[in-house]
């Protein structure tokens, strides 16, 4: 009589252990995610940073001219 873990490899103690490939692969996708957020924010605040210290200059720079 065959018991009934060996009809089902899945059901028991015998079974083998699941890959978390798919739970890895979506961990690993998100942390990608959040890098590239985290970089674009980081170059818009460079580009904004060097979009005031542009104007900064200028307005400085008028303000004598006019004196």
């Amino acid at each position: 009589m065959r018991q009934a873990h060996f009809d089902n490899p899945n059901a028991g103690g015998d079974a083998l252990a699941r890959s978390h490939y798919s739970f890895n692969k979506r961990q690993k996708e998100l942390a990608k995610k959040k890098k590239q957020e985290e970089k674009r924010q980081r170059r818009l605040a460079k580009r904004n940073a060097a979009a005031e210290e542009e104007k900064a200059p200028e307005d400085g720079e008028d303000a004598v001219a006019e004196s």
